[in-house]
């Protein structure tokens, strides 16, 4: 899709663009035989994404840090659509007990598990450590997520055996993981303070969203698994994840993106 189709709205090849609704794309789905988790589902793109969800017959279960936005999340979704099939459990990226804490809580609901849309991020945040040391734009949109789908690729793995249905990984990245420090990804300085830059910090955490996802799929492949993982840069949205960005804030309302 070139730069004109993306801004008007052109449909492209699909018959579809960037001004075709989630629920244009989906219509005609039946996702009743499916369980989604979404990553960060009480806000933003992971709300919409949600509703879809639900809206096509899915039971979702809403996976975020903010428990109460995640259940107000949850009944907007029911007054939109009283027979949305919805759960909401509590889930912080940045702290590896909460990942294996929300994948414990997920397991003892014996539901299968064919969709898992890794969406929640931080971005152009100041300099800060998670709880278990680890910078956290690098923690929160990259290491919880890459734990959280090590974690559930073997139910994953059952789920699309047992069914036949494909199952899907989605890692939400951004175009920024072109805007990187020099080499790329600072293995050998995540945590460093010195020199840190809030937006080549979260352009290597999206980075590392697709070389984890382009890795995964290929050894899912040699595998012969029935799972299909991409990454997706989701275009330019105003939603919370821009809080830390004040300039950004000003444009995107002035535009009414």
């Amino acid at each position: 899709m070139g730069f004109f189709s993306l801004v008007t709205g052109r449909p492209g090849a699909s018959g579809f663009g960037s001004a075709s609704t989630a629920e244009q794309v989906t219509e005609g789905i039946d996702a009743k035989n499916l369980t989604a988790i979404v990553t960060g589902g009480a806000s933003g793109i992971g709300l919409e994404t949600a509703k879809i969800l639900a809206l096509r017959r899915a039971h979702v279960i809403i996976a975020a840090r903010n428990i109460g936005a995640a259940n107000k999340a949850k009944q907007i979704i029911l007054e939109e659509n009283e027979k949305a099939r919805v759960d909401v459990l509590i889930l912080d990226l940045c702290s590896v007990k909460s990942v294996r804490a929300f994948v414990d809580s997920f397991i003892a609901l014996d539901l299968p598990l064919n969709l898992l849309i890794n969406n929640a991020g931080v971005m152009f945040c100041p300099h800060r450590l998670s709880e278990d040391g680890i910078e956290m734009q690098f923690a929160t949109n990259h290491l919880g997520h890459f734990l959280l789908t090590n974690l559930l690729l073997e139910k994953m793995k059952n789920t699309a055996k047992t069914t036949g249905i494909e199952g899907r990984i989605v890692n939400l990245s951004s175009i920024a993981h072109v805007h990187t420090y020099g080499n790329g990804i600072r293995f050998d300085r995540i945590n460093e303070r010195s020199g840190y830059s809030d937006k080549r910090a979260y352009g290597q955490s999206k980075l590392a969203n697709i070389l984890h996802a382009n890795e995964l799929s290929r050894r899912l492949q040699a595998e012969g698994v029935n799972i299909t993982v991409n990454s997706v840069h989701p275009g330019i949205i105003m939603t919370p994840l821009m809080r830390h960005s004040a300039f950004l804030m000003s444009i995107f309302h002035s535009e009414k993106l």
